[in-house]
């Protein structure tokens, strides 16, 4: 029997050191969250222009909840803790989008290197107010250099997963722009890619690197060849701005949130529309009046294991969905939401707020069926059309290309 998860519970919550000020100078959202794909470092854009870099998990002085932590993580932690410690990152600039590279810190945990080129090391990019990117060496903490190009504020970065270097850049510009960070100077940007006639706020890169998706504000996505770096199609069929999208971790899948209150999950080699998920009020868990777009999405995200979406919108709920249900399994009220972000081995999500707080919160933990780990594997290789060309029956085929809901 399948049992409906426990609702998320507030592990942490960290909060700036700095008093809050109440201009539009203060620019204290926490506009980005990320963790490193190994899981041993999470950046946080906590406002003020500073980038906190916090070696995980947490030290219990920082959880806010610690009585079911106490004991847990034990002399594994210690030497985690041991070995790297917290980072700020002075940015300068208002920091939009953080994004972490997929090369693995190397070495032991000992005395790391200084980064090189040719020496894979972890890195940070921070897309800023001003139009730069700042590329941080995690493990020293050191400014390593910036790329210039844009024109207004970086609003989202992404790293393809295969460790190229490959940068990725969304901006108030209208445009985004394909960097190769293995390269020199100006030899660093590959392409610009235009086509968005509103500011972009979000990019994402499928982890088989085929694709890229970029929301704007404007109600269709962009879908991306990142081989060809031209537009493959457009996605239509939100109401308002899309802001925010992501891949499921077999590629299969594309999922994009929007003003218009819904996530719309799509068949990216297709383009069909395959579920709509609509944020509809929880009169329970809300206690003020409804206005107008009070259930508008800021962001959305898949599980790593593929199973779960998570969702932020403004009508402060943090919500859980499962794959196969269209209303959520579970959800905890936040307030002031922007951003989502699951833990690369699952089991907590963090948030980040609009007053420069981010939490962390309990996400179900679940032991994916053999059927689901079988269509993963097959889906990480093979696109629709190569499943739907193979000589299986059809309920398979339905199955394996996600339309089994």
């Amino acid at each position: 029997l399948s049992r409906r998860p426990e609702e998320p519970v507030l592990l942490a919550e960290l909060k700036p050191g700095r008093p809050q000020r109440y201009d539009w100078k203060s620019s204290c959202e926490t506009w980005s969250v990320a963790f490193s794909p190994d899981g041993a470092w999470f950046a946080w854009s906590q406002g003020h222009c500073v980038v906190k870099l916090i070696p995980w998990p947490l030290g219990e002085a920082e959880l806010c909840k610690t009585s079911e932590r106490k004991g847990r993580g034990g002399k594994a932690e210690a030497r985690s803790r041991g070995a790297a410690k917290e980072k700020t990152l002075e940015c300068g600039q208002i920091v939009w989008g953080l994004a972490f590279s997929a090369w693995p810190a190397t070495g032991s945990g000992e005395t790391e290197p200084a980064c090189t080129m040719a020496l894979p090391c972890l890195i940070l990019a921070t897309g800023l107010n001003d139009g730069q990117i700042k590329v941080w060496e995690v493990q020293t903490g050191h400014l390593l250099f910036s790329l210039l190009g844009h024109q207004d504020v970086v609003r989202d970065l992404s790293f393809a997963p295969n460790g190229s270097l490959i940068l990725v850049s969304a901006s108030r510009d209208k445009t985004l722009r394909v960097w190769d960070l293995s390269r020199d100077g100006r030899r660093r940007q590959v392409q610009v890619l235009s086509g968005h006639v509103q500011w972009v706020y979000c990019c994402s890169i499928s982890p088989d690197c085929s694709m890229l998706c970029s929301v704007a504000g404007e109600k269709s996505a962009l879908l991306w060849s990142m081989r060809s770096y031209t537009l493959i199609r457009r996605l239509e069929g939100h109401q308002s701005s899309v802001v925010s999208c992501d891949f499921s971790p077999d590629s299969a899948l594309l999922v994009t949130a929007s003003y218009d209150a819904c996530v719309i999950m799509w068949d990216p080699y297709t383009g069909e529309q395959l579920r709509t998920l609509r944020h509809v009020p929880l009169h329970s868990a809300l206690d003020y009046s409804s206005e107008v777009h009070t259930s508008s999405l800021r962001s959305v995200c898949f599980s790593p294991e593929g199973l779960y979406l998570a969702t932020v919108a403004d009508d402060r709920l943090l919500r859980i969905w499962a794959l196969e249900l269209r209303s959520p399994v579970a959800f905890a009220p936040m307030t002031n939401g922007l951003c989502c972000m699951y833990f690369p081995h699952g089991g907590f999500i963090a948030t980040g707020t609009r007053d420069g707080h981010v939490q962390f919160w309990t996400a179900p933990r679940v032991l994916s069926s053999l059927k689901h780990l079988c269509r993963k594997a097959l889906r990480t290789f093979l696109t629709t059309y190569q499943v739907l060309a193979l000589p299986i029956p059809r309920k398979l085929k339905e199955f394996l290309t996600y339309r089994t809901f």
